[in-house]
């Protein structure tokens, strides 16, 4: 119900924009520009999913396999005392905490390619135990606002694209980043526990968060005393690595257990086509939506009233130049990522702006998006809080980006 309103308020607002455009700048080429949006996001939704299609077999064959030969068992077993609290109506022991663990632990290390399918993965097992199949149950929610707060500890694609640009030094915003993305995750925690009335006070929860912030910690301290070569050089490197070696480990599990490995992986291989086609119609729903708001220019309208409104207080609104990403990126993975690069090319790579656009690129992760993809493809109409508290996180994120860009480059 959440998303057919949100779909609609995207068409309204499209329409005002349009003969606001029309009526006072006389851009009548307002509405050409937004029927072609219409085309190229359609298309743009069909490659996304066709270009899922090899990578969701890969991950789903990888998968099976883990099952069959235990390792997702395992994983189950250490992480049931904190799956236990933080999703309490999974059973102890289930195996798609495995699944739930691999897809978190994929978004952390920044491997994109990875984390949609073994997060479809987690979502098709969330939805085995979900008694009603066309409602978002309280795990579901919990696992999607994981994953769209956008916990990141290697942000390698950012630093790239920086370096690209010509940054001096790309990797300057590392540290900025994790915390800003590290806010994002805790906000959205908390607003699902409260939504579904988790305590955070339990002594497991809170010697995980407290294990957590040590190892973010950890993480900072040891990069920052890094240079950008070498930054840049164990990012990626223990990126590909700890990736390899997860696919190396689920193959080994099976040879150990004894199971037709080949026979396993095309086995949960085949189901990789049938979810990429069964995603299709959701994605083309929310990219048109975004994309003809966009060529509307209601994004440039909204970002110019938010200008006014803060020179109007006497706010400093250099962050405003950065803000189109922002908004963006709950919306649009890709529509963000070239904002991104668009401020840093207006800006500078080394602006105030520039740096503050890509916070808010790494910060969270794209909200309505995963909730297209991720519930669209196990059949979720009814979200209940799951928008909610994936934009409570998002909001978190950016206001932690923005406070974290002035204190560290203001």
């Amino acid at each position: 119900m959440v998303l057919n309103y949100i779909w609609i308020g995207f068409f309204c607002l499209a329409a005002v924009c349009a003969v606001f455009q029309a009526c006072v700048y006389g851009n009548t080429d307002v509405f050409q520009e937004m029927i072609n949006s219409t085309f190229d996001s359609s298309k743009t939704a069909f490659e996304i999913s066709l270009g899922l299609t090899g990578v969701l077999s890969l991950w789903m064959g990888i998968m099976n396999i883990g099952e069959k030969g235990g390792i997702v068992n395992v994983m189950s077993r250490w992480l049931a005392p904190l799956f236990t609290r933080l999703f309490p109506d999974i059973p102890k022991g289930h195996p798609v905490t495995g699944s739930i663990f691999m897809n978190i632990a994929a978004n952390m290390l920044n491997l994109d390619n990875a984390a949609t399918p073994l997060g479809l993965k987690a979502m098709e097992g969330l939805q085995s135990l979900n008694p009603h199949k066309d409602t978002a149950s309280n795990p579901m929610i919990m696992f999607l606002v994981l994953n769209t707060s956008g916990l990141t500890l290697i942000p390698v694609s950012i630093m790239v694209y920086r370096a690209q640009m010509g940054a001096a030094q790309p990797t300057d915003v590392f540290i900025p980043l994790l915390i800003a993305t590290f806010f994002s995750t805790l906000a959205g925690i908390i607003a699902v526990s409260i939504y579904q009335r988790i305590n955070l006070l339990q002594p497991v929860l809170l010697l995980t968060l407290a294990g957590l912030c040590t190892v973010v910690s950890l993480i900072v301290w040891a990069f920052s005393r890094m240079d950008k070569e070498t930054m840049d050089t164990v990012s990626t490197l223990s990126a590909n690595i700890i990736l390899f070696g997860i696919i190396l480990m689920f193959i080994m599990a099976g040879v150990v257990k004894k199971i037709n490995v080949y026979e396993t992986f095309v086995e949960g291989a085949k189901g990789g086509f049938t979810t990429a086609v069964r995603i299709i119609p959701y994605l083309v729903a929310i990219l048109v939506a975004i994309g003809i708001f966009r060529a509307s220019g209601g994004m440039d309208l909204l970002t110019d009233g938010i200008k006014s409104v803060v020179a109007f207080f006497g706010g400093d609104t250099d962050f405003v130049a950065a803000l189109p990403t922002a908004i963006m990126k709950p919306l649009s993975g890709s529509g963000a990522r070239g904002l991104m690069v668009d401020t840093m090319r207006t800006y500078g790579a080394d602006s105030f702006a520039g740096r503050l656009s890509s916070l808010f690129q790494g910060s969270t992760d794209t909200t309505f998006y995963i909730l297209a993809v991720y519930f669209g493809s196990v059949g979720i109409k009814h979200t209940r809080h799951a928008v909610t508290c994936g934009l409570i996180a998002d909001f978190a994120g950016i206001a932690a980006a923005i406070f974290v860009c002035y204190l560290f480059f203001g």
